[in-house]
This record gives C-alpha cells, sequence and structure tokens, in this order.
C-alpha cells in the first residue's frame, strides 16, 4: 500500500468533516480555506447551494488597503469581517467547517476571532 501524501490526507479528512456538517438558510456552514498566500471564509447554505457572506485577505475591507500575508493576523481580521457581514445579513448562528485542516494556527485564530465578534457555533 502506498504511503498518502499529505493533500491526500487533507482530503481525507475534509470527507470526514463534510459527511458530518451541512448549512441551512437558517444556520449556514462557515468554511475556511488556506492557501499559501492567502485566507478565505464562507457563509454557505448547502439546501440551496448559494455563498450568502464571503471574507478574504485580498478585499479592502479587511486589508484596509495593505497588503497582508496568511499568518494569525490576517485570519483574525477575516474572522471578524465574516462576522460583521453575517450580522448584517441577519446571521448569528453558523456551523464552523475547518475544512479539513487541523483545529489551531490561523484556523483557530478565524474562529475565535468570529465568535468574539458575535457569531455563535
Amino acid at each position: 500500500m502506498a504511503k498518502k501524501n499529505k493533500r491526500d490526507r487533507l482530503l481525507t479528512r475534509k470527507k470526514r468533516v463534510r459527511a458530518k456538517i451541512s448549512g441551512t438558510p437558517q444556520k449556514p456552514r462557515l468554511s475556511v480555506f488556506k492557501s499559501n498566500t492567502n485566507i478565505y471564509a464562507q457563509l454557505i447554505d448547502d439546501v440551496n447551494g448559494v455563498t450568502l457572506a464571503s471574507a478574504n485577505t485580498l478585499q479592502d475591507k479587511v486589508n484596509g488597503g495593505e497588503k497582508l500575508s496568511a499568518n494569525v493576523e490576517a485570519a483574525q481580521k477575516v474572522g471578524q469581517a465574516i462576522a460583521k457581514e453575517g450580522l448584517e445579513k441577519g446571521i448569528e448562528e453558523v456551523v464552523f467547517d475547518r475544512n479539513g485542516y487541523l483545529y489551531h494556527g490561523k484556523v483557530q485564530a478565524l474562529a475565535d476571532a468570529a465568535r468574539e465578534a458575535g457569531l455563535k457555533f
């Protein structure tokens, strides 16, 4: 049996997480994606298949006109921005989807910032 590489292990964790959670219009899924250079977050209604809100480090409302790298501080700003946008649209409760990433570092910082800004999960 061939050894799984890092990407395959991530996809295995992602499938395991997504089998258990799903977003609804009342309680959407807060999905996190990390690349080497940016961090993205979306509020997704899986019943209708639509994205209700999104925030990432490329948006001016998050980075304030300066270039952000994918670090813990940037993750906190994205978490605050997604919470603010969700609350403006009347979304208070979400289901957190770590998307196969381990819950520490940037993912944990984003989740904690979103909680502090008013989202419940």
